[in-house]
């Protein structure tokens, strides 16, 4: 169903409110008003391990599903642009993966943004993979297959684990599944993505936003913005990188970039497979599965498990690379 006439007035009005913020000043109460709704976290808890980074403790949680039904451990990186969220707040969404996709999840929380500039937050990352990859029985785990997941700031940090991955040759990523990524370093007035004209200013998560993002994830040294693990779409390399499963949303200014990505990794011969979800806006994986956008999500994504990469159910617009 497409967003009503009432419903995109409401979008513009929040998504002006939000672009008159500084996010640079606004941060920390964002930060901690996601934190007050975080459900169940001092549960959860119990469950931690670290990780060492670079003299960091890097915090991973593990969420079991009832009953396992794949041989898949999901390594799951969350949004947020660099700047909010943690495990804490991801608890729902890896709950309800846990339990679509009968897999058992870890979710990684890597330093956040502007306390911690690039590479630091994907450094912490790139730990955990490394450590999860050599001794899964570490974390209580034990699986055949470890997919890299993340959304949006979090798809950014799983594209870019995988870059990293193949360069330093220190383990193997076989499998990622991006949720509109962020994967370029333009989201101005000049941008050479439609996406970024057409829905960077009605739909809450504005191009500004995104701009204001990425500044405090870059911090002061301007050579960052020109990193391919900074914006994996520069990359001069798009060779020998995981199977991989690209989802987009039709109303998000990050769609087009993220295509692009998949369509890269595609032309340099891996084998890739990308859905635009219609009527969508970022962020939508997050709300319940009872949403029919978000269970035909969790349908494509155990296709994508289960090794079929050339899932054929139609939904709407959905559009695929094959």
């Amino acid at each position: 169903m497409a967003i009503s006439k009432a419903m995109r007035i409401a979008l513009h009005t929040l998504s002006y409110s939000a672009d008159n913020l500084d996010i640079s000043k606004t941060y920390k109460v964002a930060r901690a008003i996601k934190n007050l709704n975080a459900p169940l976290s001092s549960i959860y808890k119990l469950f931690d391990k670290n990780i060492e980074c670079n003299g960091r403790n890097v915090r991973v949680r593990l969420y079991r599903p009832k009953e396992q039904t794949r041989d898949n451990l999901i390594l799951f990186f969350h949004g947020g642009g660099w700047v909010l969220e943690n495990i804490d707040t991801y608890n729902n969404v890896c709950r309800s993966m846990a339990k679509y996709t009968g897999c058992p999840i870890i979710s990684v929380e890597y330093s956040l943004a502007p306390e911690h500039n690039f590479p630091e937050g994907l450094e912490d990352c790139y730990a955990a993979a490394k450590a999860i990859f050599k001794n899964q029985t570490d974390f209580d785990v034990n699986c055949s297959n470890i997919t890299i997941v993340g959304d949006s700031a979090g798809g950014n940090l799983a594209a870019a684990v995988s870059l990293l991955a193949r360069d330093r040759k220190e383990f193997n990523v076989k499998n990622q599944i991006l949720l509109y990524p962020a994967t370029y370093n333009d989201h101005t007035e000049s941008s050479k993505f439609a996406s970024v004209h057409e829905n960077g200013y009605d739909y809450l998560l504005t191009s500004k936003r995104v701009s204001d993002y990425m500044k405090l994830y870059a911090g002061d040294n301007k050579e960052n913005w020109n990193s391919p693990y900074f914006a994996p779409l520069l990359a001069k390399d798009f060779s020998n990188q995981p199977r991989t499963m690209v989802i987009t949303a039709e109303y998000d200014p990050l769609r087009d970039e993220g295509e692009e990505y998949a369509k890269r990794l595609k032309e340099a011969g891996n084998s890739v497979v990308l859905h635009r979800i219609p009527d969508v806006l970022h962020g939508y994986f997050s709300l319940s599965a009872r949403f029919k956008a978000v269970k035909y999500t969790f349908d494509i994504i155990n296709s994508f498990l289960d090794g079929d990469i050339s899932h054929e159910k139609q939904f709407q617009k959905t559009i695929k690379l094959v």
